[in-house]
């Protein structure tokens, strides 16, 4: 086989939004770094919204990436949460994945504070190949062709071979 076609994945980012920020959001930020070993980084909301009590600029969410081999440690945790069952709708045409855990002690290995509370996130994993570097680079960033792109197709076969999910039937 080549290996320029092997699939990987790439990195995974975990995304917890709060809606308001303060003293409820540092403990988000607490339970994200427990879970994943990353120091999290806020994330300001982008537009005001009144309803909501939101203000533009002002800290909301918060969200940490994983990459190298604490991935793989992570998403173990994060399918055996899910009883390794994904719906096919989690997975888009370009070879990501995105899924969401509503409460973080459902994970395993992770207890319940009470003085934290229980938050939910948004888990979203991207796969590729070697070459994709290529999109990224700041000096002379090139497409990377269709033929090399990741499919939805494959994204799907390789987590289930890699992880042994299964697809749930969607209702």
């Amino acid at each position: 086989m080549n290996p320029m076609l092997a699939l990987k994945v790439g990195k995974v980012v975990v995304n917890m939004g709060l809606g308001e920020g303060g003293e409820k959001l540092e403990k988000a930020m607490t339970v994200l770094k427990s879970i994943t070993g990353v120091t999290p980084c806020p994330r300001k909301a982008r537009k005001s919204i009144r309803d909501f009590g939101v203000r533009k600029g002002e800290n909301i969410a918060c969200i940490a990436t994983i990459r190298g081999p604490a991935v793989d440690d992570f998403l173990k945790r994060a399918f055996e949460s899910m009883k390794y069952k994904i719906k096919e709708s989690c997975f888009d045409d370009y070879g990501n994945m995105s899924f969401g855990i509503s409460e973080h002690i459902n994970l395993p290995g992770t207890k319940y504070d009470p003085t934290l509370g229980i938050f939910g996130m948004n888990v979203c994993v991207v796969i590729e190949r070697p070459g994709y570097r290529v999109s990224r680079r700041s000096e002379r960033p090139g497409k990377i062709g269709r033929s090399h792109r990741v499919s939805k197709a494959e994204a799907i076969a390789f987590m289930k071979d890699r992880y042994g999910l299964s697809l749930d039937k969607e209702e």
